[in-house]
């Protein structure tokens, strides 16, 4: 671990966030920090982790910013990261559930460890942590767990075969989780980001097929701290579902009646895409 203060047992409510390395979480972390939040912040890489403390530390010098190195797909690790969390700075106020990947494929063509790899690392990795978070904020009867899920998670899309099941599945436990902590002080919010200007989309860019492209195009590129505002701002105000967005907010709202038509439109750039 690397930390600043790492004994230090914060004045400032502790904000706990997973993928805090970059693109979205990084962005959070700035916004959190700004509004008075000290930093956990979970991540594979200690570099990047670094990195956004260092900026996090030059833009809110008095913000606590702790970094954790873990891979959240794997439960060992999450528990272990978390419970050093909550022995360094207290129980978290605030916890982002954002780590995630996206490796786009046609299902015939994907290996199998592709699945494996972003159901451990989105739902899994979700799971893991606020599994091992939530008691602790039950005890402190107050809290946030906000999941950072995508457009992905509405309906079925060509060539995310392997991600959206993954963000389905995050979907259904924030429901959940919506209902059965609540009585505990705990409060849910469930994001659903546009495409955002990430290193995360320009490595998805890197395997996305030609008709995935295609059927995604059209809701436009938004900056990272764009949708960390967006998220946070509604987070505050207790709300549930984040849709920053006219397309998000469409599909949030008309999913289920949008399906039977999305699914002729994307068989219709399929068949166009695969002669």
């Amino acid at each position: 671990m690397s930390a600043a203060g790492a004994s230090h047992q914060s004045r400032r409510p502790v904000a706990l966030i997973t993928g805090g390395s970059s693109g979205i979480g990084r962005a959070l972390a700035l916004r959190l920090a700004r509004d008075g939040f000290d930093l956990a912040l979970l991540a594979r890489g200690i570099e990047r982790l670094e990195e956004t403390r260092r900026l996090v530390g030059a833009a809110v010098p008095e913000a606590t910013v702790n970094c954790y190195p873990a891979d959240v797909g794997d439960v060992a690790a999450a528990s272990g990261a978390v419970q050093t969390v909550i022995a360094q700075m207290g129980p978290p106020a605030w916890v982002v559930l954002n780590a995630g990947i996206a490796r786009p494929g046609r299902f015939l063509e994907q290996p199998l460890d592709d699945h494996l790899d972003q159901m451990r690392t989105n739902y899994l990795g979700a799971l893991h942590v606020a599994h091992a978070v939530a008691p602790a904020m039950a005890e402190a009867g107050s809290g946030h767990m906000v999941f950072v899920s995508s457009g992905a998670a509405f309906f079925g899309i060509y060539g995310y075969g392997a991600y959206a099941p993954s963000k389905f599945a995050m979907r259904g436990l924030a429901e959940v989780l919506r209902v059965e902590l609540a009585p505990r002080g705990i409060h849910v919010t469930l994001a659903y980001p546009p495409d955002t200007d990430t290193p995360q989309l320009a490595e998805e860019c890197r395997t996305k097929p030609a008709a995935t492209k295609a059927i995604t195009a059209g809701g436009g590129l938004w900056p990272a701290d764009r949708v960390a505002s967006q998220i946070i701002a509604a987070a505050r105000r207790r709300r549930f579902l984040v849709t920053p967005g006219a397309q998000m907010r469409l599909l949030a709202h008309g999913h289920s009646l949008l399906s039977p038509l999305l699914r002729v439109y994307q068989a219709r750039i399929a068949r166009k895409h695969d002669r």
